[in-house]
This record gives C-alpha cells, sequence and structure tokens, in this order.
C-alpha cells in the first residue's frame, strides 16, 4: 500500500491529495462519512484513542499573536487570527494516527479564500512515516457535519420532516446533508439568518443539491425557525457571555424535537428540565472546562459546557449529563418515545479527522487517486 514501509527497504513515500483528488475519493460522501463518525464515536466512548494533553483529551495546540505590533512582521492579533496543531490517535480498525494543521484568518475572505486553510497528514502509528499528505478544509468541514448526523439517527425521531435552520452557513450546509442522509423523510427547511444574503445563499444551494425539499421557508425570527421542527440546527457564533449566545425559549421546542448546537447556545431554564441532554463526547468539554474559569459556559458557549457547569455546581446528576457514543455501545438508551426532547452539543474533536482522512485515504489508494511522493530511498540520518 502506498506510503507504508516495510523491514525490508528504508525507502519511504506518501500520497498526496490535493483537493480534486480528496473529491475524487470520496471525502464529500455524506452518508459514509456518517457512518465512520458512528464508528468512531463508539470507539472514543470506549477509550480506544488518543489526542494531546497530559489526560489525552486536548484539543490541540493554538498559537495566537499580540494586539499590538512588537516585532517587524509579526502578525497582530485579529477575528480568528491563529495557527493550530490537532493531533490524534484511532484504534479500532483505523489503527492510524495524524495532525490537522491550520492558519486562520477572517481577512482572509477578502482574497476571495476560506477563513481557514487546513491540511492533514496522516501517519503510520508504528513508524511515525507520511501516509498522506492531504488537503482537509472538506475533510474538515463533512467531519464536523457529519457529527450532528450521527445525533439525528440515535436521537430524531424516525419520521423527522421539518429541519429549522439557525445560522445558513458553511456549518449548517453539511449539517443538513447529513440530517437528510440519516432521515430521508425530510421534506421542509426553514431558514433564520441575520442576513438576506446569506440566507438566499443558503436556499438556492438546498433547492440545487435536494429536490426533494418541497417546502423551503425563509423565517424573520430565530423562534419561527425552531417552532414546529422536528429538527433544530443551531450554529451560530457570537461574542462572550452567555447573553450573547442564541437562545431558545420556553414553549419553542415541540415534543420530540432534536436540538443540535454547533456553536454557542442558551437554553430557557424550563426548557433545560425537559430535555435529555447528549454530548458528542463528554470528556472533551470536562478536559476543556478545566483549563478555563468557571462557569466555563461564560468563555466557551458550547453546550456540553454549560453541562458541565451544571454538575459541578449539583444543578444536574452526572448521569444526566449523557453521551453519545454510550448510546452508539447500547450502555445508554437512545430515544425511548416520540414525545422525547434532546440536546445534542457537538464540539469537535482531532480523532474526527483521524478517522475520516483515513477512509477517504484508503479509498484513494484502493481507486489509484493521488501523487505519490518520496521522503527518502534512504535516510541521511538514522
Amino acid at each position: 500500500m502506498k506510503g507504508h514501509s516495510d523491514v525490508t527497504s528504508t525507502k519511504i513515500e506518501f500520497l498526496y491529495l490535493s483537493e480534486p483528488d480528496m473529491i475524487r475519493a470520496g471525502v464529500t460522501n455524506m452518508a459514509e462519512c456518517v457512518d465512520t463518525m458512528s464508528e468512531m464515536l463508539g470507539l472514543f466512548a470506549a477509550g480506544d484513542y488518543r489526542m494531546a494533553g497530559v489526560d489525552n483529551n486536548s484539543h490541540g495546540a493554538m498559537m495566537t499573536f499580540p494586539t499590538e505590533a512588537t516585532f517587524p512582521g509579526m502578525p497582530v492579533d485579529g477575528p480568528d487570527r491563529r495557527f493550530m496543531a490537532m493531533p490524534a490517535y484511532l484504534g479500532g480498525d483505523f489503527q492510524t494516527a495524524g495532525c490537522k494543521w491550520y492558519g486562520s484568518n477572517v481577512e482572509n475572505k477578502k482574497r476571495g479564500l476560506p477563513r481557514s486553510i487546513l491540511t492533514f497528514t496522516l501517519n503510520d502509528k508504528d513508524t511515525g512515516a507520511p501516509l498522506a499528505y492531504m488537503s482537509a478544509n472538506l475533510l474538515s468541514a463533512y467531519r464536523t457535519g457529519a457529527i450532528p448526523g450521527v445525533g439525528a439517527r440515535y436521537l430524531a425521531r424516525e419520521d423527522a420532516k421539518v429541519v429549522g435552520i439557525v445560522g445558513p452557513g458553511v456549518m449548517n450546509r453539511t449539517s443538513l446533508e447529513s440530517f437528510l442522509a440519516v432521515r430521508p423523510g425530510i421534506d421542509t427547511v426553514k431558514i433564520f439568518g441575520r442576513g438576506e444574503k446569506s440566507k438566499t445563499s443558503f436556499a438556492a444551494w438546498v433547492r440545487e443539491e435536494f429536490p426533494q425539499i418541497t417546502t423551503l421557508e425563509m423565517v424573520d425570527r430565530m423562534e419561527d425557525a425552531v417552532r414546529e421542527s422536528d429538527i433544530v440546527s443551531i450554529a451560530v457564533p457570537s461574542d462572550m457571555g452567555s447573553e450573547n449566545y442564541p437562545t431558545v425559549r420556553e414553549g419553542w421546542l415541540k415534543p420530540g424535537a432534536f436540538l443540535c448546537c454547533s456553536a454557542h447556545l442558551a437554553v430557557d431554564e424550563v426548557v433545560v428540565q425537559q430535555a435529555r441532554h447528549v454530548a458528542d463526547a463528554r470528556s472533551i468539554y470536562q478536559a476543556w472546562a478545566g483549563e478555563l474559569p468557571a462557569p466555563a459556559h461564560e468563555t466557551v458557549g458550547l453546550w456540553g459546557m454549560h453541562l458541565v457547569d451544571r454538575v459541578r455546581d449539583g444543578r444536574m446528576r452526572p448521569e444526566q449529563f449523557e453521551d453519545l457514543g454510550e448510546i452508539i455501545q447500547g450502555k445508554t438508551p437512545g430515544r425511548q418515545n416520540d414525545d422525547e426532547i434532546f440536546i445534542y452539543s457537538v464540539g469537535g474533536m482531532p480523532v474526527e479527522d483521524v478517522a475520516w482522512a483515513t477512509k477517504v485515504y484508503r479509498n484513494a489508494v484502493r481507486d489509484g487517486i493521488g501523487t505519490t511522493l518520496k521522503l527518502w530511498d534512504e535516510p541521511t540520518l538514522a
């Protein structure tokens, strides 16, 4: 297999996969990505993984810049101005390690570039040799979007038909795609956004990509997107502090609703008490919260951080903070009746990239996609 070295040779080659190569190898196959993320979350809950940090649950290492110039040429801080490395290992049928590396700068959009530009290196778990070096913007977007689909597979009503979209951006595009992969009966999408341009663009994309959507509504209030929706997906970045987070009010969620949040969220207390609360991976929020001042939710507004705070201060019993991987494994039940309301937190973690990168890499090897590059025939230093 390309990228592997063996005991009889010191030569190391690896596969380079451009973005077009990644598309040919199936990086945008959402149904397969949802299956892969389901498998990954089960392994994660079982503990068959490693990430950075002393407890192996760190999101990665981030490098930021000062607010004022201190040396010639050094960048200064700004919106999404950072570099980050996100390493992980995943066991099971994957047995690979890898690292996503990216630089981010909101000013990129003025150049016609994505805010973040991502690459991924997949490595042999034993030698550390590179197996592949790949474009990772689509890799990251699809693995992120697939996690909501895994949640919908186990927690949303099987007869779900109506999806409410709050925040018509890239994250909700892939989320909607994953919902349709697991709940093909969806026929109605309601869209709420802060700007008409984003709503119109999202609606045009839905019409073009999903002809099965027979009803498409652009609404003027978040409440209208939430009410009467079987699945609600909120992905709206906001300023620090719960007073700035999008808030779901009492009476908005219908019985049986599945609320998926990939960004900041606040919820009325009555709704908190009505719902079951499930995270994609409970331990990542617990580890993250340990690095933040309490209450962690006021700094990082993910719903899983709010659940950590509630357990720590006694407002919630630990068993009420549920883990999707344990539901996948059958350790705890998924949906038990049609009226259960679920609030599902999506945080993202490097093992997701390793899982999907491994699948796409194996597809590329199988189908002869990509360019083989050589690291060396013999290492100069060994």
